[in-house]
């Protein structure tokens, strides 16, 4: 499989024959930084289309079908309304924070893809406290109740998040991300990590659904008793850019489980299927994440159209009388099955 480091080299080597080092390295931040904010807005867009299909399919509607062919363009056209929508200046808030939060949500998980690793040596943290100081600032009974609910929520099923991750790094003996996926290169950690390996998965997308604030999670910004939640006060381009981030997060959350259980963008390999194997090896790296990636956030997508919205105290026990003690005896169940060289 083609390691793109080679191609990034060769760039970099050819930079260097027209500009000193330190212009050669700050115009590559530039395209990288350029190419980051390109592939955000891109994937924002798929990704908002892609659930309003969903969701139409799950409710035997057509979903959009008016903007473009088949629909296509119905998000472009969202882009657009938003970007001329009116930015609306409330009295009797915190206005520093106000214009802040937005930003910091939208910085966050942009960061974040930096960490992702999106092909064969190609890899260039999501911080929601932008969240907190949106419900804060905007000194707004709804807004403060959905910021609290969303810190109470993050703050919960962080551990069982991070506890997955842990369980799988035990597996992989490595906390680095091109470790973690060199070492499924024959085999995913999903089919080599036995019952751990699956308990760990089912966890870690549930978690992730909660810490993305999706349904049947989605409290802080519940439309029945918060009206928006913590974006209530929200318009125009501020508005778009929680938006954006909530779908960019669910890409970050379902990327991350692509990487710790199903190889990333390793190709799928099955033990004594030569052929097979050499063939899937011809599919590009970038493809088979970013497939992987979609995929899972299919299956969040189907709980939020699936299940019925959970009160607090029931998301709260949740996590922490069942999600987090077998979490903990998943760990040590990993550590036996590592110890022991039970895995395949």
């Amino acid at each position: 499989m083609q390691d793109l480091s080679v191609g990034t080299a060769w760039f970099h080597s050819f930079l260097l024959g027209y500009m000193p080092e330190w212009l050669a390295v700050t115009l590559e931040c530039v395209l990288v930084g350029v190419g980051l904010m390109l592939l955000y807005a891109v994937l924002a867009l798929f990704y908002i289309l892609f659930e309003r299909k969903v969701c139409a399919y799950f409710q035997c509607r057509l979903g959009p079908n008016r903007v473009g062919p088949w629909g296509l363009l119905q998000s472009v056209a969202d882009m657009f309304k938003i970007l001329i929508k009116e930015l609306i200046s409330l009295n009797h808030i915190d206005k520093f924070l106000f214009a802040l939060a937005p930003y910091l949500v939208i910085i966050a998980s942009m960061l974040a893809f930096a960490v992702l690793p999106w092909g064969n040596g190609l890899q260039i943290i999501d911080f929601n406290v932008g969240i907190l100081l949106a419900g804060w600032s905007s000194n707004n009974k709804f807004t403060l109740i959905g910021a609290l609910r969303s810190g109470a929520q993050m703050v919960s099923y962080e551990l069982s998040m991070g506890l997955c991750v842990v369980t799988m790094v035990v597996m992989a003996g490595s906390m680095s991300v091109t470790d973690i996926v060199m070492a499924q290169e024959h085999l995913w950690f999903i089919f080599s990590g036995h019952i751990p390996a699956i308990i760990a998965f089912v966890i870690f997308m549930i978690a992730g659904t909660a810490e993305t604030n999706r349904g049947p999670f989605d409290l802080p910004e519940a439309e029945s008793e918060l009206t928006a939640g913590y974006h209530t006060e929200y318009s125009g381009i501020h508005f778009g850019f929680f938006y954006l981030a909530e779908y960019l997060n669910l890409f970050i959350v379902s990327g991350v489980a692509a990487l710790l259980f199903f190889g990333g963008w390793m190709p799928l390999h099955i033990p004594g299927l030569d052929a097979f194997n050499n063939v899937m090896d011809y599919i590009p790296s970038v493809v088979w994440f970013v497939g992987k990636a979609v995929a899972l956030s299919f299956i969040i997508i189907w709980f939020k159209w699936t299940f019925p919205r959970l009160r607090i105290d029931q998301l709260l026990t949740l996590e922490w009388k069942y999600l987090l003690p077998i979490n903990l005896f998943n760990l040590v169940l990993m550590v036996i099955v590592v110890t022991y060289s039970l895995y395949l």
